[in-house]
């Protein structure tokens, strides 16, 4: 089997995807959408966060938003929100959100990422800090 390359897999993710200008995505969010930050602590700490953003870290995103998993996220009972995955630039989300979609969430991803959400001049804030996970706490097992 030869391997697809970075740019065809990236292509073919976004071929199932709906991705969102930041005014269309913060539209999404006013709507019921969560945005879910995938950008880890030191692009947070450098580039600030989004406001009600649910941060959770790329390596462990399928088991936290797997309605089925024990350590999932209480985000996760309720699948029926759609979801709009943020990155820096755009491109780690497209590939992020298509893996949410096969999970069975309605996700997209925001095109240009935080990088274009700052450009449009929607809020910012500073980071918030690491998440739990990020400072080393166990992660709660779930029914």
């Amino acid at each position: 089997m030869t391997p697809a390359g970075v740019d065809r897999l990236l292509a073919e993710a976004r071929r199932h995807l709906d991705r969102l200008d930041p005014g269309a995505a913060s539209a999404a969010v006013a709507a019921g959408a969560v945005l879910v930050d995938i950008r880890p602590l030191p692009q947070r700490e450098r580039e600030g966060e989004i406001p009600g953003a649910v941060v959770v870290g790329r390596n462990v995103l399928e088991w936290r938003l797997d309605p089925g998993s024990a350590h999932r996220l209480p985000l996760a009972d309720d699948a029926s929100r759609p979801l709009v995955v943020v990155c820096s630039a755009g491109y780690a989300s497209s590939l992020a959100a298509r893996t949410l979609q096969l999970l069975g969430w309605d996700a997209t991803d925001l095109d240009g990422g935080f990088q274009a959400w700052v450009a449009a001049g929607l809020p910012v804030e500073p980071c918030a800090g690491p998440t739990p996970e990020e400072s080393g706490a166990p992660v709660p097992v779930r029914d």
